[in-house]
């Protein structure tokens, strides 16, 4: 089968950063779906592992990168009891095991959702990791109820972002949170609006006065998706008393959190690879989950996030998705779709 790989660290300028492969078709494990890979999504994560950084890679000599996709069953595992071939599905994967830049992947069925049928393929892939993400940061971490009497402020930092765009959405559309979004260019800010902000403000300004324009008493909750570091003053002057902050990027630099007692404000981690381990007792939420999100977006309640789609899944493609991601001016989420010779 065609695959996108790499097998050195190297600037994404170079060709021979991601290279195309041919490689052997996985075999599904007992509670594996064997999926044809129709389209995939590129995060930022993706960009760190290939660079040495981020949360794990691949076993193997090849490392397949990629954590979002969606695609067809084509073959089940001996356990599977949730799909069947033909089923359209679409999921984020594990880190511990080879990705999506692949025709073909085998991963655990606990973690797939059942695509969207009112969307194609590329629209679906670009959904997945981030959200789950922020669904687990807002329900899970903040322990949200899923109800429209859910009140208080949520302020967003990155709004237009992966992670940001679909967490605007679910916090308007499942919680009666007044959301506040961050961006700092003419394009971004309406991408948030569009997405449902109720307010967007600018990053690159200090936020506690722009917070405490809208909302005197400050904001309860913070999704701190980007920089943390460099806001974490702001976001606490920014903070209502008993907030609380949810972080998905590792730290340039430690945080002092002893800045955090006065307002007895709270500190959330979100790691949503961590649920995708076999040893996890709530592996099966994410699929859960995807379906909830699924059933949202057939009802036209949540729209995919999918902004740029760069064409079919090869290196040449793939190096272009990388730079766009790694320059910081992407927002939404970049897609690929179909391989070359596909009818």
């Amino acid at each position: 089968m065609k695959a996108v790989s790499f097998r050195q660290q190297l600037p994404i300028e170079n060709p021979e950063s991601l290279i195309d492969v041919v490689i052997d078709k996985p075999k599904p494990e007992p509670h594996d779906l064997l999926v044809q890979v129709r389209a995939i999504s590129v995060n930022p994560v993706d960009t760190k592992i290939r660079k040495g950084s981020g949360p794990g890679q691949p076993s193997g000599e090849l490392k397949i990168l990629g954590w979002d996709a969606a695609g067809v069953v084509e073959e089940i595992g001996s356990d599977v009891t949730l799909f069947k071939p033909g089923d359209e599905v679409y999921y984020a994967g594990s880190v511990d095991r080879p990705g999506s830049y692949a025709e073909f992947q085998t991963v655990d069925e606990r973690i797939v959702g059942k695509k969207p049928g009112s969307i194609d393929f590329a629209d679906a892939a670009a959904m997945p990791l981030t959200t789950i993400t922020a669904w687990e940061l807002l329900f899970d971490r903040f322990s949200l109820p899923i109800s429209s009497s859910t009140q208080g402020t949520l302020l967003i930092i990155g709004g237009a972002g992966g992670v940001g765009s679909i967490a605007i959405q679910l916090a308007k559309k499942l919680t009666g949170l007044k959301v506040i979004a961050t961006a700092s260019r003419p394009e971004t800010v309406e991408w948030c609006r569009k997405m449902g902000a109720d307010e967007v403000i600018d990053h690159r300004q200090p936020l506690g006065a722009q917070v405490k324009k809208l909302v005197p008493g400050g904001a309860n909750y913070v999704l701190a998706l980007t920089k943390t570091e460099d806001h974490f003053d702001e976001i606490i002057e920014a903070m209502a008393p008993e907030g609380a902050i949810g972080l998905i990027e590792n730290l340039a630099r430690p945080l002092d959190i002893n800045k955090l007692k006065p307002k007895s404000l709270s500190f959330h981690w979100e790691f949503m690879f961590g649920r995708s381990r076999p040893q996890s007792a709530k592996i099966s939420e994410q699929g859960r989950l995807l379906n909830k999100v699924s059933e949202l977006i057939d009802a036209d309640q949540i729209r995919s996030t999918a902004v740029t789609h760069l064409g079919l899944i090869d290196a040449k493609n793939l190096r272009q998705a990388h730079a766009l991601v790694e320059s910081g001016r992407a927002f939404g989420k970049v897609v690929l779709s179909g391989y070359q010779g596909d009818v």
